[in-house]
């Protein structure tokens, strides 16, 4: 079996396009997106511009002397981070654990000096050290794994004798100055200053703004010092002098992050610029996180919360909603929409939260000198960060950059909120969209199944028309469908009724003249005299020829079909065909008065001159018939618009009511015997104006009928093209 694909069915199947309207409006909202991230990238080049703009050629706020090393020596200068509040100098290490990411470690590669010849003995001493600042106080941790702890001796004057820290900073002033924390035991440390020459480690005084802890531990000791930052320019270096011998108190070597002796090879330290905080300060309300770096890609201030720093603020819609349909875009819509939407987190993990050191190709590109920007996730995938770079210029050297950073929450959420109201309105348009077509099909096959079902019902099963079909009054093509079915049924059963009336028409026709042969032959059988026999032929071959004459009407139209095809046109003067005809129509219609008026004497049109002769004969003989004797038969001619106007206009019965336009088709008759002349003599079979419509047609005329105005007769129109 055939699936039947209804027009119901169709028009459902034809409705999944509106699919692709939600597919585009989510195309078109993430190009929009596209163009607000490309926006909000240039801004926030722009803003690291305009910070930039306010740190260039400012050399104040790079001092540090690592600010213009060429070179960064990892474990050698070092970078002092803000601690959030002040470090207990309590030898447990437990308040460097926010900061412990810049912790570096030492071991058997950091050798600085060996004593004694010890040199190429194993290593047994390894430290892990950072440095932070709080205010204007830098703090240092080192803890220390050591296989022999020798405190220095009590009633020893030299710092020699035990295990002993050295630090060496560079002053204001630019020299040298050396320190040493040598303890008796765990516990509360200050360190002595060292004499100026630095072959010897002689103590000459007290320098009590170096104080700290010292901390024995399972595995060594811990240190955490404290001292002004006043006290240094940059240059700073630690060094670990291990003793392990109880006898001798010899040193064997001295572990560190620089040679404390030599100032040129001091290490330097950099802290994050109070200065550079200051001029950022405005700008934690400015929806960024906003970095400045030195050109070593170490942090020197910052600003802002990344969290918060979405880029767009996007407000909650003021417009007033009703509860029900909240509760229904909360529990049924929206959670849908998410399907396929991504809402921005809350919360994600940000891994330069506490970073002291930046990385990222834009950061490069910028201290090379030009700007530039970076798309990246956050660790947990929730998030995008967008940064951008710009440098810093100082003497035409790039000196640092700012970098500022913002989420696309902002757009993603606005982005979501343009995708919500969408969906909802593509959603109802579908709906509405589909239950439209679905109620329009139903109501087209509705109306095809009645126009189906009253077609049907108007013809029975033998084929034969029993009713009339109802007419529409709708102005659609179903509409004109129907009018035109019950056009088609009415001539059908006009039609069928003149078939069904052609053989009481014929025998009419033909037992007159089958009843005179029939008759005249018996009688011819019975009479002997040759004038007698002479009159029987006679009339049997009147019945003859009377039959020949029905015979022939039947098959004219055929005929004249078949020579219309055939015909050649010429032009010719329709005024003098129809003036001809009308001369001939006095002699042969004498008891009729014939008028012509014409306007113009000539109407010049292509065509037949015999076949508007025929034409003008069949309208003539119908006025003839339809006319008394004596009645005055006009005929006029005249040109409207182009065209020659032909009209015969005769006295007589009104046209059958709402048969104008029947009457011109095959077969059509509606006499009767006492409204016509000599029906006896002359068989009618309603061919006459169909063969004069084919006539017209072929001369790409047209032929009406109308009663007269004042009711008198019929007035016959045939309206012919001029050439």
């Amino acid at each position: 079996m055939r699936l039947r694909f209804s027009i119901r069915l169709q028009l459902v199947v034809l409705s999944l396009f509106l699919f692709t309207i939600p597919y585009l409006g989510y195309n078109y909202v993430w190009e929009l997106e596209q163009y607000l991230r490309n926006g909000q990238e240039q801004t926030m080049i722009g803003t690291a511009r305009a910070v930039a703009t306010a740190l260039h050629e400012r050399p104040a706020l790079f001092d540090s002397q690592s600010a213009y090393l060429q070179d960064v020596r990892p474990g050698t200068d070092l970078y002092a981070p803000p601690i959030p509040y002040p470090i207990r100098l309590d030898g447990e290490l437990n308040d460097w654990q926010q900061v412990n990411e810049l912790v570096s470690e030492y071991g058997n590669a950091e050798v600085i000096e060996y004593y004694s010849g010890n040199k190429g003995e194993p290593v047994s001493l390894s430290f892990k050290h950072m440095v932070g600042r709080y205010g204007q106080f830098l703090y240092a941790m080192f803890e220390v794994s050591d296989d022999a702890l020798l405190w220095r001796q009590p009633n020893s004057l030299s710092v020699e004798s035990g295990d002993h820290l050295l630090i060496g900073m560079e002053t204001p002033e630019g020299a040298l100055a050396r320190y040493v924390v040598a303890p008796y035991e765990s516990g509360w440390v200050n360190a002595y200053k060292l004499a100026d020459a630095t072959d010897t480690t002689r103590a000459v005084e007290n320098a009590l703004s170096i104080q700290g802890r010292w901390q024995e531990t399972a595995n060594g000791y811990n240190i955490e010092l404290r001292f002004p930052l006043s006290m240094t320019t940059g240059g700073l270096a630690f060094t670990l002098v291990d003793v392990d011998n109880v006898e001798t108190r010899d040193k064997q070597y001295a572990l560190g992050t620089a040679n404390t002796k030599d100032l040129e090879k001091l290490g330097t330290v950099i802290t994050p610029s109070p200065e550079i905080e200051r001029i950022l300060a405005g700008l934690k309300y400015a929806d960024s996180r906003v970095w400045v770096v030195d050109k070593h890609k170490r942090v020197l201030a910052r600003a802002g919360d990344i969290q918060s720093a979405t880029g767009i603020e996007v407000t909650a819609p003021q417009a007033e909603r009703s509860a029900a349909w909240q509760w229904v875009e909360n529990e049924w819509l929206l959670p849908v929409y998410y399907q396929i939407l991504t809402r921005p987190p809350a919360d994600f993990i940000d891994e330069l939260d506490d970073a002291y050191a930046l990385v990222g190709q834009d950061l490069g590109t910028a201290l090379n000198g030009q700007p530039d920007s970076l798309w990246r996730l956050s660790p947990d995938n929730k998030a995008i960060i967008l940064s951008a770079a710009y440098p810093i210029f100082i003497d035409g050297n790039v000196m640092g950059a700012v970098v500022i950073e913002q989420t696309t929450n902002g757009i993603r959420t606005l982005r979501n909120r343009a995708l919500e109201q969408l969906f909802h309105v593509i959603l109802a348009v579908m709906l509405l969209g589909t239950l439209g077509l679905l109620l329009f099909a139903s109501r087209i096959s509705s109306r095809i199944r009645q126009l189906r079902d009253s077609t049907e019902a108007v013809i029975d099963d033998n084929g034969k028309i029993v009713g009339t079909l109802p007419v529409s009054n709708q102005r659609d093509e179903i509409g004109d469908l129907s009018r035109s079915f019950s056009d088609v049924l009415s001539r059908l059963q006009q039609y069928n009724s003149y078939l069904e009336n052609m053989a009481s028409r014929l025998s009419h026709e033909l037992r007159t003249p089958i009843a005179v042969v029939k008759s005249s032959l018996d009688m011819l059988g019975h009479v002997s005299e040759k004038q007698q026999q002479d009159v029987f032929v006679t009339r049997a071959q009147s019945g003859v020829n009377r039959l020949s004459t029905i015979l022939n009407s039947m098959s004219e139209a055929t005929r004249l079909e078949q020579a219309i095809a055939q015909e050649d046109l010429e032009t010719f003067n329709v005024v003098k065909v129809i003036t001809g005809c009308i001369e001939g129509y006095k002699h042969t219609y004498t008891n009729r008065k014939w008028v012509l008026t014409a306007s113009e004497e000539q109407l010049i049109i292509d065509g037949s001159p015999e076949l508007i002769a025929q034409f003008f004969d069949k309208i003539i003989s119908n006025a003839v018939d339809f006319s008394s004797e004596e009645d005055e038969i006009n005929v006029t001619l005249s040109k409207r618009d182009k065209r020659a106007i032909l009209s015969v206009s005769n006295p007589g019965p009104l046209l059958p009511q709402g048969m104008k336009k029947q009457l011109l088709q095959s077969m059509v008759s509606v006499r009767k015997e006492n409204d016509v002349q000599n029906s006896a003599q002359s068989p009618h079979l309603g061919l006459g104006l169909y063969i004069a419509n084919i006539i017209m047609m072929f001369h790409k005329g047209s032929l009406s009928l109308n009663d007269r105005e004042d009711k008198t007769g019929v007035i016959v129109t045939a309206s012919v093209p001029l050439a």
